[in-house]
């Protein structure tokens, strides 16, 4: 797997970069937020556990099965563009329901078809956004950038209930809703002044787009390293996904508490990815292949140390929560800058959408494999059994000696873009 740097060192791409994404955070901030206010409008009105599982299958199932088109569209289409046309669709979407808010008008299924438009435009926006970070930075930059991505997840964690909340307490819903408008427009305000670099490709040798997706999904299957990485990661969150959903049913039933208790959790995991996210863009690791191996393991193991917190030791099961939380930071940075490093860029999009997909079906498989299980063992002895399985899966990794190949090399092209950093700089 190689792959060739596209900005020099010594470029001014700091400006671009740095504009870009304050751009696509606070749309990301702005669409978080909105998230949480619609799913507490459906709450709130309806009371109903089928109403919010639609609501679910909305927001996540067309972005799981437009992923494959969304990423060979990244590496087919200018990044730019799509990413103006998502955000500006998203607004659309957003738009219609504000007017329908303020009239009255709103019934359940509006927001369960917007929601699926704008998880349909997730499907092209983040593969085209995730290609574009190599297009927008050096080398030696992409592990940092990948931890503030990692960090930008972490804020939008802690802070979308309370400013949803907060948006709901002191205005009508659809003027709460507008504020999303607000920050695409100001996602897309940046795109106006800054290009990203496209990766050159001969239009000549443009073939269907079916054919196009079939090389994103052959470079991951011919690449030893990136197939064994792939199946690990799916077989990861098959296993630890659904405890996820179950985090409540743990607070409630084992440690007797409410919806504040679970609310707590939820915030400082999110404070927790947002230190993780700090750390990775310090620290910059080299061998990321053991970073991302040691980081989603003890993620896992860290989930299973929350539920086998004593009865009356809140306090602690919280802690774990959080290092777990970090430790997935800290595995998914290295993995993401592993792949943006070592991937021709041509083909990231499509590459980065194939995991997106994976993900998307494995979660809610694992899902309804877990629930039975769940009945039998309950909450607490679930949440142990697959966190532990979940690390010993990702554990198995360092057995492979294809992965511990690619770590020592990774590592080495780590040094030699730092080198060039150095040497390639003004004095």
């Amino acid at each position: 797997m190689t792959s060739t740097p596209i900005i020099a060192p010594n470029s001014p791409w700091q400006l671009r970069y740095w504009s870009i994404f304050i751009g696509q955070a606070l749309s990301l901030i702005g669409s978080a937020l909105t998230q949480f206010v619609l799913l507490w409008w459906i709450t709130d009105t309806t009371g109903s556990v089928g109403a919010l599982g639609t609501a679910g299958l909305a927001a996540l199932l067309p972005q799981a099965v437009l992923g494959p088109l969304g990423g060979t569209f990244a590496d087919r289409y200018s990044r730019r563009l799509i990413l103006v046309v998502a955000d500006v669709i998203s607004a659309a979407c957003m738009a219609v329901l504000i007017v329908l808010f303020l009239t009255d008008s709103v019934q359940l299924w509006h927001l369960y078809v917007m929601m699926a438009i704008r998880s349909a435009m997730q499907a092209f926006q983040q593969p085209a956004a995730a290609a574009s970070t190599a297009m927008l930075v050096p080398g030696s930059f992409l592990s940092r950038a990948a931890g503030l991505n990692q960090s930008l997840f972490g804020i939008m964690t802690v802070g979308a209930a309370p400013l949803g909340a907060l948006a709901i307490s002191v205005m009508p819903i659809g003027w709460a809703l507008s504020i999303d408008v607000m920050t695409a427009l100001l996602g897309i305000l940046p795109l106006f002044f800054f290009a990203i670099p496209q990766p050159q490709v001969d239009r000549g040798q443009r073939r269907s787009l079916w054919r196009e997706f079939k090389e994103g999904v052959d470079t991951v299957w011919h690449d030893p390293a990136l197939r064994r990485l792939y199946g690990l990661l799916t077989a990861a969150v098959l296993v630890i996904m659904p405890l996820f959903t179950l985090l409540p049913l743990l607070v409630k039933t084992h440690f007797g508490g409410g919806a504040p208790q679970v609310a707590l959790v939820e915030s400082l995991g999110g404070a927790g990815m947002i230190a993780g996210g700090l750390a990775m863009a310090a620290l910059a690791p080299r061998r990321r292949v053991r970073w991302v191996l040691w980081g989603f393991a003890l993620s896992c193991f860290t989930l299973a140390l929350t539920a086998a917190a004593p009865r009356d030791m809140f306090w602690l099961a919280v802690c774990w929560w959080v290092a777990s939380s970090v430790a997935y930071v800290m595995g998914n940075a290295p993995f993401m800058a592993l792949l943006q490093s070592t991937v021709p860029n041509q083909l990231q999009g499509r590459v980065l959408s194939l995991l997106t997909t994976l993900m998307g079906f494995a979660a809610p498989v694992g899902l309804a494999i877990a629930t039975p299980l769940g009945d039998v063992l309950g909450a607490r002895w679930l949440f142990v059994v697959l966190g532990t399985v979940g690390g010993l899966v990702m554990l198995l990794g360092f057995l492979s000696p294809v992965l511990r190949c690619i770590d020592r090399a990774s590592a080495m092209t780590s040094e030699t873009s730092s080198v060039l950093d150095r040497t390639d700089r003004p004095a």
